[in-house]
């Protein structure tokens, strides 16, 4: 499901480094970081009528990325909230927005891989979008198991949330060549990781089991459906999963900020029945949409 351009979006303004443009005006210099070698964390958030979702857990897991890569002079989490605040207002945006939040290490001196050569702290970039859920929730997506595995901590910890996207993107054109709509990511023993932007969940027997987190981000989503799970009695948990077990489960779904909690119908040209119609993917889903007041912050 490619996306497409949203009208509402012809204008609007976004925040680069301090300052408030024109999508049109707005850039970074040649010499930052993220341009000379995708050195830099991000977050994905999404805007409802409540307020924007999770966004504690995103400001701390952006902490902890930036931490892990050692930024200096990284914004504080009110100073994040500040800017938040201030091109959302400037674009008079309330709801049905996403929210492309990117920290770099920031400006270089000079081309060069060393971070010593970043002496000016962090570059902010906010981009809000008018954009609806990334995925027909109703219809569900096909995806295909990719030939790309998904990266462990002996190369590079997937717990990090960089820029540096490219183990995903080659997956991600597996599936564009296969004519679906993502690629699910095996870990080096073959068992189910990821998709190439999602986090997934299978049921069978009125069990939802999720992948471990060795290889796969620990979504924020993800981590809000199990404690759904757990508030409605609905027994979940870690487990390995294979490719076998994935084509005979009873439902199987994807989790993510921007496609909310979607049905996956096709893995490998094997058909899956519709999640909507699983009792307890509808209970969760309902949870989930139940749940948005307490869980969106307002700024």
């Amino acid at each position: 499901m490619l996306q497409t351009f949203d009208p509402r979006n012809k204008d609007i303004k976004v925040y680069a480094g301090g300052n408030i443009l024109h999508r049109d005006e707005a850039a970074i210099s040649v010499f930052d970081s993220v341009v000379q070698g995708g050195d830099a964390v991000w977050e994905g958030l999404r805007l409802y009528k409540h307020g924007i979702i999770c966004l504690s857990d995103h400001l701390k897991r952006l902490h902890e990325s930036a931490h892990t890569l050692c930024f200096k002079d990284v914004p504080g989490k009110q100073e994040i909230r500040a800017a938040l605040k201030q091109v959302l207002d400037a674009n008079g945006m309330k709801e049905d927005v996403h929210i492309r939040l990117t920290l770099t290490r920031g400006v270089k001196i000079t081309s060069g891989m060393d971070p010593r050569l970043n002496q000016s702290g962090c570059t902010l970039i906010i981009v809000p979008e008018y954009k609806a859920p990334v995925y027909d929730n109703e219809k569900g997506i096909r995806i295909i198991s990719s030939s790309q595995r998904r990266n462990n901590p002996q190369f590079l910890d997937s717990k990090i949330h960089h820029n540096n996207l490219l183990n995903n993107i080659l997956a991600k054109i597996e599936s564009n060549v296969a004519g679906v709509d993502a690629a699910l990511m095996l870990d080096e023993n073959g068992f189910a990781s990821e998709l190439n932007g999602t986090n997934i969940f299978m049921i069978k027997n009125n069990i939802v089991m999720t992948p471990h987190p060795h290889n796969c981000l620990p979504g924020i989503t993800r981590k809000h459906v199990m404690t759904l799970c757990s508030e409605n009695n609905i027994v979940v948990q870690e487990s390995n999963i294979s490719l076998s077990q994935l084509y005979n489960a009873d439902a199987v779904f994807c989790t993510g900020t921007m496609g909310e909690l979607t049905s996956i119908i096709e893995i490998d040209g094997r058909s899956i029945s519709l999640a909507s119609r699983h009792e307890l993917f509808v209970k969760v889903q309902e949870a989930f949409r139940n749940s948005l007041p307490r869980v969106c912050e307002q700024i």
